[in-house]
C-alpha cells in the first residue's frame, strides 16, 4: 500500500464510492418497481422488464449479492480512506477519515442514488439488471453460501424463507388504484371502473322498483281495459297478475302482443298463452352475482322476494348496468335531479320516495344506508312512528324538516346540509 500514491488511493477511493452508490440504487430501483407494471412490460416481450423478473424471482439471492457487492467496496473504501488519513494527518487521520467516508458514503452511495432510484426505478433497475445479472454468475457461488446460511438463521427464528407475501389487491385497494390513476383514466372512465368494484357493496333492494310502485296488468279485467293498458304501456315487458300483485302471472313482451295483434289472434285467451315465466330473485342477492345470474339465466328481469315468498320488488339487467354506466335516456325512473330541487336559501326539497344511496351519491351526503333504502323509511324508523308535517329532526348531522306527510308516507322534506354537524367529530 505503500508503493501506491496518494493521488492513485483517492482514485480508487472515488471509484469504490460510485460503485457503492450504484449498489445502494440499484438495490432502490429494484424493490420499487410496480410490480403490475413489471409483469405488464413483461407480457410485451421488455428485455429489461424480463431480466428484473428473473432477479425478483428469487428475492434472497439478489438482496445477497447486492449486500456483497456493497459491503465489499465499503469495507475497501473504508480501509484506503484510513490510509489516506494517517499519510495526510498521522494519528488524527483515522478519525478524520471515519467521518469524512461515513459523510461521503452517506450523501453520495446511500441517498441521493437510493433517492433517485425511488424517483425513477424503471430507468435504475432495468440498465443495472445486466451487470447484476453477470455478477450473480460470477458469485454465485458466494451468494448461495450466504443464503444458505441466512436462510439456515431464518429457519432457527420459525420463518419459512419460500413464504412470500403475494403481490394481490384487494378490491378496497384496487378503487383506490383507480381513483388516484389521474390524467391516466378519464373521469368518467374511473367512476364506471369503480363502480363496477361497488357491486358486490350493493344488493338488489337497493335498486329495485318497490313493490308500491310496480305496474301491471290485472288479466281479470275486461278485455278492452286490458288493450288499453297494453297501448298505453311504458314497458316493452308488462307484468301480469290476477286481482293483486301477490298473484302474479308471468310477463308480456310487446313484441309478442304486437305479432298477435298483427295476425288478428289477439284476445285474452291467446294474451295468457303467450305470457313468459317470471324469474325470481332472492333479496339480499349482491349486483355482482345477479348479472352473472342473468347472464346464464339468459334473464332480463326479475321478481325480488323475501325469506317468505312474498314480493318486494322488481329488478331488470338495465337496473344493474345503470349502477355501472349511468342512467340510460330510456329509463321511466325518476333521477335523483328529480326528486332533489335546490332552493334559494340553500336548502333542499326532497321526495321521501327518493333512494338514500342516489342522494348520497349526487349530493355527496353521508345519510345512513345500512337500513331502510328510503328517505321515508329513515326518518320513520329514527322516529319510530309516523310523524306529523312541521316536525325537525337530525339524522347523522343533517337537519330535516318535515314537510308534508300523505298516505301514512312522507312525501316531502327539507335538508339543510349547510348546517351539517358531524356526529362522529367529538370519537375521532
Amino acid at each position: 500500500m505503500d508503493s501506491i500514491s496518494t493521488e492513485l488511493l483517492f482514485t480508487i477511493l472515488g471509484i469504490l464510492i460510485l460503485i457503492s452508490a450504484y449498489f445502494s440504487g440499484s438495490e432502490t430501483g429494484m424493490m420499487s418497481l410496480n410490480r403490475y407494471r413489471l409483469r405488464h412490460l413483461e407480457k410485451q416481450s421488455h428485455k429489461g422488464a424480463k431480466r428484473v423478473s428473473k432477479l425478483l424471482d428469487r428475492p434472497d439471492r439478489l438482496i445477497g449479492l447486492i449486500l456483497i457487492g456493497n459491503n465489499l467496496v465499503n469495507i475497501a473504501a473504508s480501509a484506503i480512506a484510513t490510509v489516506i488519513g494517517l499519510r495526510l494527518f498521522g494519528d488524527m487521520g483515522i478519525l478524520i477519515a471515519t467521518v469524512a467516508l461515513t459523510l461521503i458514503i452517506l450523501i453520495f452511495a446511500e441517498v441521493t442514488p437510493k433517492t433517485l432510484a425511488a424517483l425513477y426505478p424503471e430507468k435504475i433497475a432495468f440498465p443495472s439488471s445486466i451487470v447484476l445479472t453477470i455478477l450473480l454468475k460470477i458469485l454465485f457461488p458466494l451468494v448461495v453460501v450466504v443464503n444458505w446460511i441466512t436462510n439456515g438463521i431464518l429457519m432457527l427464528l420459525g420463518i419459512n424463507s419460500e413464504q412470500r407475501e403475494q403481490h394481490s389487491l384487494s378490491s378496497e385497494e384496487l378503487r383506490t388504484v383507480v381513483n388516484e390513476s389521474g390524467a391516466l383514466l378519464h373521469e368518467r372512465d374511473q367512476d364506471m371502473l369503480v363502480s363496477i368494484l361497488d357491486l358486490e357493496k350493493v344488493v338488489v333492494e337497493d335498486i329495485m322498483i318497490p313493490r308500491n310502485d310496480l305496474v301491471g296488468i290485472d288479466v281479470n279485467d275486461d278485455w278492452k281495459t286490458i288493450q288499453k293498458q297494453l297501448t298505453q304501456a311504458n314497458h316493452t315487458r308488462v307484468l301480469l297478475y290476477r286481482d293483486n300483485i301477490d298473484d302474479v302471472v308471468g310477463y308480456i313482451h310487446a313484441r309478442d302482443a304486437l305479432k298477435l295483434s298483427s295476425k288478428n289472434q289477439f284476445s285474452k285467451a291467446t294474451l295468457l298463452r303467450a305470457v313468459r315465466e317470471l324469474y325470481f330473485i332472492p333479496e339480499g342477492t349482491p349486483l355482482n352475482i345477479q348479472l352473472l345470474k342473468f347472464q346464464h339465466a339468459k334473464e332480463r328481469l326479475g321478481l325480488v322476494v323475501d325469506e317468505y315468498g312474498d314480493i318486494q320488488g322488481l329488478v331488470t339487467l338495465e337496473d344493474i348496468l345503470e349502477e355501472i354506466v349511468g342512467d340510460f335516456t330510456t329509463t321511466m325512473t325518476p333521477t335523483t335531479s328529480d326528486e332533489v330541487s335546490l332552493q334559494p336559501d340553500g336548502s333542499y326539497l326532497v321526495d321521501g320516495s327518493a333512494s338514500i344511496r342516489d342522494i348520497n351519491k349526487e349530493m355527496s351526503w353521508q345519510l345512513p344506508t345500512d337500513g331502510p333504502k328510503t328517505l321515508n323509511g329513515l326518518i320513520i324508523e329514527y322516529l319510530e312512528e309516523i310523524p306529523e308535517s312541521n316536525i325537525s329532526v337530525r339524522i347523522s348531522g343533517y337537519p330535516v324538516e318535515i314537510i308534508d306527510v300523505a298516505d301514512n308516507k312522507i312525501k316531502t322534506v327539507r335538508v339543510m346540509p349547510e348546517h351539517f354537524i358531524d356526529e362522529n367529530a367529538d370519537e375521532a
